[in-house]
Order: structure tokens, then C-alpha cells, then sequence
């Protein structure tokens, strides 16, 4: 159930995100504006405000491309003379439970910081394996840097959870997992107990996020895929969700969001995206679409799910071209730029807030429009075209 080069392939290298998790509204309100601001985190204060900030340039050999990154900008507090203006994104007094955190520098972070940012509370779930060297870490400031919120302090998590996903209730799990010395010393981390756990600690939540995948044999192609390898792809990387809304839906309060991570495999052919991770983001896509319905007629609580372009995260990376596709990435998308983890984040923020109250069971793209395109633009065949590159 590791977030191995699965989780982010949805393949993703984490671009730190900004934002603030101990934010105060005065007026209780966080506004959402967008500008084209090159603004520096010392000028960042503590609400909630996605603007266009901090200039991102890369250059291509046949496409120089220079744009402006959106982060999420925190505006001053509003004053009680000056009523606030634009649209309202705040999640101050709700909480949220991500499951798959277990480094700085993936899509689950980036909804962290994001959420945190709009005023929620978070909890994680991290894979049990891992939970040690995740605590220990946090702990002694390694992930300092990518905590810095633009007021200046620190994200802060509420609770951080073992969990390993691929099992739902103590019944389900193995003999020989529960004498690894990997799970030694934690308890109470299937499906089923976590969901009792953060009951019985806070009650309830607002938002469940699942950010987590594994595919064992990812790398190898459909047909060299074992009938073991497939079944593990398809119950870490989606079953996992299906079993995660199952339990949590009864804490989870009415008017609330659930929220996953795909990738375009589960419609495009990726060549090296294997071992039935194409097949377990499809069906991942697929319940979204069911438990919308499910969830939305019995408990009014909204499931969604972000096909997310390619990031240079840990997990990608051992799949091994996770820079061939960024690249290729750039070249083609409408939108020629590298895609950072916050802009994932903040969609995140955005279908968990009452601005996106009428959405549920959709697949939304946060790619730069990749998923739009027909043919890849950069083949020689194309190279008479004329086609416009980014200035």
C-alpha cells in the first residue's frame, strides 16, 4: 500500500505550496482574487487568496516558456470598516482527513497545506511502514522549509494516524503482517480502526482526502502483469477509496467532500504506467462516479476526483521517466509550463468549499489542459504547422 511511484504518477514532483494554516479572519471570510502579482512570501499574510505570484521560467530548447506560478496568497485581515470583497473560500472550523502523507513533497502535502490554508484542520493517515521515519522527521524539522506558512508559522497537524488501506478490519490482515517488524509497535491502523479512532478523537470530519496508491509490478507492461500484481493495483489504488468512504462516511457531516487523486492512464494509453495501474485508475474514476450518487442520496456529501498532470515526487521517480513526461508535458499541453503541486492543492481547497457545493462525481483536470489534446505537437510531422509556442 506504500505511495510508491503509483500515488504520483497521477506522477507528480511536489513543488512546495504556500499557504496558511492559522489563518484569522476577522470577518470571517478569506477572499479568492486572481492577479498577476510577483509577490514574495515575506508579504504574504494570513488568509486565504489565490493570486499569480512568483515568476516560474523554464526554458526548452524549441519553446522558452516563461509564467507566472499561482500560489495561494494570504490577504490582510479584513477590517470590520472594509467589508470583504470577492468570493468567499473558507474552511475555518472544518477538518480534514488525508490519507497517504508521508513526505513533503507530493499532491497529499500540497492538499494539506492547502486546506490548512483556508482555515481547516488536519489530520493525516500515513502507511505504518513509514509512520516512524515520517514522525521522526517532522519532528526534528526536516520538513520546516515546506511548512512555512505565509504568516510565518509553521503547519501544524492535528493528528497523524498509522493506516495501511489495502486492509479494512483486523480479521483482514495476514499473518505475516502482523508479525512484521515494520507494523511493530503500532496499532489500530486498518481502515475500519482508523475511522473508529478519529471518532472517538474528534467526532467528526468535513472532508476526506485519499492520496494514495501501489502497483508492485507498475513497470511492467499489461500483458507481463500477474493475476497477484494486477489485484494488488487495483485494492491499494482504488478499492482503497471505496473502503475509506465506506467508514468514514458516518463522521463524515452532511454537506461535506471526499476527495481522490487520478491520472489521464485511466482513459489515454501511457506507455510504462503498467502492472494494471491504467486499469485501477479507471476504476477509481468509475466509483467516483457511483459513490457520488451513493453518498450524495444518504449522507448529502459530495465525491470527486483530480486527474492530476506529472510531478517529480519520490513515488514517480521510481517509475523512471517521470522527466521524460514532465517534458513531454511542457512541449504539448495548451499551457506551456511545469505543473506544481499547489496548483493541485488549491482545486483540492476549492471542491471541498461551498464554492463547488453543486459538484460531485466529476473528474476534474489539473494538468495544463493535456488531457485536451489529440496528438502530441512536438513530432517532426508537425514541425511545418506553424503551431504557436509560449513566449
Amino acid at each position: 500500500m506504500a505511495a510508491t511511484a503509483a500515488s504520483s504518477l497521477q506522477i507528480t514532483a511536489s513543488r512546495r505550496c504556500i499557504f496558511s494554516a492559522k489563518s484569522i479572519f476577522k470577518g470571517n471570510v478569506a477572499n479568492i482574487g486572481i492577479k498577476s502579482l510577483a509577490a514574495s512570501w515575506a508579504n504574504l499574510s494570513s488568509a486565504c487568496h489565490v493570486s499569480s505570484a512568483q515568476h516560474f521560467n523554464r526554458t526548452f530548447t524549441s519553446s522558452p516558456a516563461k509564467f507566472d506560478k499561482p500560489v495561494t496568497k494570504a490577504m490582510s485581515e479584513t477590517g470590520e470598516s472594509k467589508p470583504a470583497s470577492g468570493l468567499s473560500l473558507n474552511l475555518k472550523g472544518k477538518r480534514a482527513f488525508i490519507a497517504g502523507v508521508a513526505d513533503d513533497n507530493g499532491y497529499g502535502w500540497a492538499i494539506a497545506k492547502s486546506l490548512a490554508a483556508a482555515g481547516a484542520e488536519v489530520l493525516l493517515g500515513t502507511w505504518v511502514p513509514v509512520l516512524n521515519i515520517f514522525e521522526t522527521s517532522l519532528r526534528r524539522g526536516k520538513f520546516d522549509e515546506s511548512r512555512m506558512l505565509p504568516d510565518g508559522s509553521l503547519m501544524e497537524f492535528a493528528k497523524v494516524y498509522p493506516l495501511d488501506a489495502v486492509f479494512d478490519t483486523p480479521e483482514d490482515v495476514p499473518e505475516d503482517i502482523k508479525t512484521n517488524k515494520r507494523y511493530a509497535g503500532s496499532s489500530n491502523w486498518t481502515v475500519k480502526e482508523v475511522a473508529a479512532s478519529v471518532k472517538h478523537d474528534f467526532g467528526s470530519i468535513d472532508i476526506l482526502v485519499h492520496s494514495l496508491a501501489n502497483g508492485p509490478e507498475v513497470t511492467k507492461p499489461l500483458l507481463e502483469t500477474s493475476r497477484k500484481g494486477y489485484l494488488a493495483a487495483i485494492s491499494a489504488s482504488s478499492y482503497s477509496y471505496v473502503s475509506l468512504l465506506k467508514h468514514f462516511l458516518p463522521i463524515i457531516n452532511p454537506g461535506g467532500s471526499s476527495i481522490s487523486l487520478t491520472y489521464i492512464a485511466s482513459e489515454r494509453i501511457i506507455p510504462g504506467y503498467g502492472g494494471g495501474m491504467s486499469s485501477a485508475k479507471a476504476a477509481l474514476e468509475s466509483d467516483t462516479r457511483v459513490l457520488a450518487f451513493e453518498a450524495g442520496r444518504k449522507h448529502k456529501v459530495r465525491v470527486n476526483t483530480i486527474s492530476a498532470g506529472p510531478l517529480r515526487s519520490r513515488a514517480a521517480k521510481a517509475i523512471g521517466f517521470i522527466d521524460m513526461m514532465i517534458d513531454y508535458a511542457q512541449e504539448n499541453a495548451p499551457l506551456q509550463k511545469e505543473l506544481s503541486a499547489d496548483e493541485v492543492g488549491n482545486t483540492a481547497a476549492f471542491l471541498a468549499s461551498p464554492l463547488a457545493s453543486a459538484i460531485t462525481g466529476a473528474v476534474i483536470y489539473v494538468d495544463n489542459g493535456l488531457n485536451a489534446m489529440g496528438v502530441g505537437v512536438d513530432s517532426p510531422l508537425f514541425k511545418n504547422l506553424n503551431i504557436p509556442k509560449a513566449n
